[in-house]
């Protein structure tokens, strides 16, 4: 654990949001895990006065995180189907920009792969070569024997990219997780052709829910070494290089089941919920701002 500065804009004009909140006891497999059941835990959390990041510090460093990720569990296969679906509807005005004029999309690379549901989207959408980077032995693992070839075992390097160029680069809800997500996108702005563009999604900590819930909402976790807003978003891509930046909010689609599993009610009635949704009734999906925002810019020249 190491204090530090803001990751997007440098600043130490910090105050202080929420004091450290975590139970040892309560960090089982699944603390790392993606779409789980909140735990409402964090590391002490300040809020930037310069560009409303809001931000842990202290936080663990690299090799703590990769060791986290490594053995985290994974249980939602069907989550992340329904939440790749929406990020591909998300993507279309990116798209229509990176479209050559034959009409095909070149190569994409994806950020915090889980089991490959996104990667198999991007190759619907029309992409002819995909490939994903994911630290996390499970998800990996849940992938289908026909896409996890293309899933890139560790946390994300340019390195492991020398000498190639991407059209686009995606990353979702993974950039709440990294410890600097600054140099993340630096490092996906070297790795784009020229036009090329970096895609975004993450929590909203400046969201209706997130305001409603307060420190209740399911964004206040162990995971997440800081939370964007808008505001803070555009900065990060900014600061990266990235240019055309456009942020907009993320309307998901889930199946009811999953929104019970997210609601802050106590563990035993929430049981009891998700056991009486089992049926066609938890199965129905529904729409819903979920409090997160996604955002892109393009690389120009360089």
């Amino acid at each position: 654990m190491a204090s530090r500065a803001c990751p997007v804009c440098g600043s130490e004009a910090a105050t202080v949001f929420a004091e450290q909140k975590i139970d040892p006891a309560a960090l089982d497999g699944f603390a790392f895990a993606s779409r789980k059941q909140p735990e409402y835990m964090h590391y002490r959390l300040v809020a930037c006065g310069v560009c409303d990041l809001i931000y842990a510090s202290p936080a663990p460093g690299p090799e703590t995180l990769a060791g986290a990720y490594l053995t985290a569990g994974f249980d939602s296969s069907e989550e992340s189907k329904w939440a790749a679906r929406t990020y591909r509807s998300l993507l279309r005005p990116v798209l229509g920009s990176l479209t050559s004029p034959s009409g095909n999309l070149g190569s994409a690379l994806d950020i915090g792969a889980g089991d490959g549901a996104f990667l198999e989207e991007l190759l619907a959408a029309g992409f002819r070569h995909v490939e994903g980077v994911e630290p996390s032995d499970a998800p990996r693992m849940s992938a289908g024997d026909h896409i996890r070839p293309f899933i890139h075992e560790g946390l994300f390097s340019p390195a492991a990219f020398e000498g190639r160029r991407f059209d686009l680069i995606t990353c979702l809800q993974t950039i709440e997780h990294v410890h600097e997500p600054l140099g993340l996108c630096r490092d996906a702005w070297s790795l784009l052709t020229d036009g090329g563009a970096l895609f975004i999604v993450c929590h909203n900590r400046r969201a209706a829910s997130a305001k409603l819930l307060g420190r209740h909402s399911p964004i206040f976790d162990v995971e997440h070494l800081q939370l964007f807003s808008p505001r803070s978003l555009r900065q990060l891509l900014g600061e990266a290089g990235f240019t055309n930046v456009s942020v907009r909010p993320v309307f998901n689609s889930y199946p009811v089941r999953y929104w019970a599993r997210l609601a802050p009610i106590p563990t035993g009635l929430k049981a009891k919920t998700q056991e009486a949704l089992g049926g066609r009734l938890g199965a129905l999906r529904v729409m819903l701002p979920a409090g997160n925002v996604a955002a892109w810019g393009h690389r120009r020249g360089g």
